[in-house]
């Protein structure tokens, strides 16, 4: 099997084929440390980290770079309006989201480029834009020229002469579809030296300065949300190749979360908070949940969706849980075939919870040597997703419950569930009853699937 990808560029469904055989470069859109995280933020963290994990199940050297915006517009605004140095006010939000990363086991990536420490990368960028014609400094600002660049627009599709950059003109600028790389320094804002004069960068020309200085001048993949298609990615497409460089061969983008049909941001005052989320499930059901749809898709949060991502990843941490000591082993051949289709986990998971309900038909007919292969299966499965329910990163949910004390209740629980299960075959219903109120009395909640009685620790909300 070879792994397909949908890129966004081409719109179409291609083999990846890495530029260097075994190995797969990845440079992902970072967050802008503005404000602290949302899940909308988040969910690009884990969509590409579950491509990272396939990538390397798949016998690939993953090079990951994820850079971070600590320089830009909303960071100074943002911190002016609150009476902090807008380098603090970079640093506290970007510890806000390597703490949710952590917490939603998002893997740390191979490198985590600062636009501030890529000054110098980025002046030898522009000289080489501005050498080949393609760029020129106007009053201290430096900007790039689109109409002068082969193929324009095709990433996002739009015409170039349709376009609107979105920015304010900056003085100097010879035709508004141009878009600036550099922005000359205004009083009370930070800067730095370039031959042009003092300045700060603009947004698009870090990532198209980092990427080839750590990936090389063509790369594999290219992530981000789908909202950076236009304008940051097409300028840093442009960007890249007016200075020669022949950039990303695969795009790949990542739908939205939405609420009532919009697009989850702060304009529209529906941001959900992540520590806020977390009042309402585990980390690991957060990230179940984030991680369920197609990447390329849109996913409509609500509180019940969320509940219901939440308990379908209960479902299966309670089969797995049988056979704590059970290694993760190899993925069915219907789980690759589905992440090697464009890393379609709807059919992942589907096949997870097939493969869930074959192992607890195994457990009950008492054939349990065959569940617990099942459940390396399971494991190994989860795993790719990253939310493997026995990984070491979950030994310590928020409960504040270790994973040991976690596997000694649930053996003792086990040995009730089936004490009542077997009152309930002998129609011994007074004994049934007693079991699930005692455990009741203790906290636990037991729920009847199809899939067997699962139980779980009552929680306040």
């Amino acid at each position: 099997m070879t792994l397909r990808i949908y890129d966004t560029y081409n719109r179409e469904i291609r083999d990846f084929s890495p530029v260097t055989p075994g190995r797969a470069t990845v440079y992902l859109c970072g967050a802008t440390v503005q404000s602290v995280p949302h899940i909308g933020h988040l969910r690009s963290g884990v969509a590409f980290d579950i491509l990272r994990n396939w990538l390397e199940h798949e016998g690939f050297d993953v090079w990951f770079v994820r850079n971070v915006t600590d320089i830009d517009d909303k960071i100074i605004t943002k911190a002016r309006d609150n009476g902090r140095p807008w380098w603090e006010w970079a640093a506290t939000h970007e510890r806000a989201f390597n703490w949710a990363y952590d917490k939603l086991g998002v893997t740390p990536p191979s490198l985590e480029p600062h636009a501030t420490g890529h000054i110098t990368e980025m002046i030898t960028y522009m000289e080489k834009i501005i050498d080949a014609g393609h760029g020129y400094a106007a009053d201290g600002n430096v900007y790039c020229s689109p109409a002068s660049i082969d193929g324009y627009g095709k990433l996002s599709g739009q015409k170039l002469d349709e376009m609107d950059q979105g920015e304010s003109a900056g003085t100097g600028k010879r035709d508004p579809r141009d878009f600036t790389m550099w922005k000359a320094a205004k009083e009370g804002e930070p800067s730095w030296p370039t031959p042009w004069g003092e300045g700060r960068p603009g947004w698009h020309l870090e990532c198209s300065a980092m990427a080839t200085k750590y990936l090389g001048g063509t790369f594999d993949i290219h992530g981000g949300g789908l909202d950076l298609k236009f304008p940051h990615h097409e300028n840093e497409i442009a960007q890249a190749h007016a200075a020669g460089d022949g950039f990303a061969n695969y795009w790949m983008h990542n739908g939205w979360v939405t609420m009532a049909g919009e697009k989850m941001s702060k304009s529209l005052g529906n941001v959900l908070a992540v520590e806020n989320l977390l009042g309402l499930v585990r980390p690991v059901e957060l990230r179940y949940y984030l991680g369920s749809a197609h990447y390329r898709s849109m996913l409509e949060y609500s509180e019940a969706t969320l509940l219901d991502a939440a308990q379908a990843f209960r479902r299966v941490e309670s089969f797995v849980k049988h056979f704590p000591d059970q290694a993760p082993t190899q993925v069915t051949d219907v789980f690759a075939a589905a992440m090697d289709d464009d890393l379609a986990v709807p059919k992942a998971l589907a096949e997870i919870h097939n493969t869930v309900r074959r192992g607890n038909s195994l457990l009950a007919g008492n054939d349990t040597a065959a569940a617990q292969e099942v459940a390396g299966q399971v494991r190994a499965m989860m795993a790719i997703l990253g939310v493997d329910p026995l990984d070491g990163h979950w030994a310590k949910e928020d409960t504040g419950v270790p994973v040991a004390a976690t596997k000694a209740l649930d053996t003792l629980i086990s040995a009730e569930l089936e004490r009542r299960a077997t009152a309930r075959a002998d129609k011994d219903w007074a004994t049934a009853d007693a079991v699930r109120d005692r455990l009741a009395a203790a906290g636990i909640e037991v729920t009847d699937t199809a899939d067997g009685p699962q139980w779980s620790l009552k929680q306040d909300r």
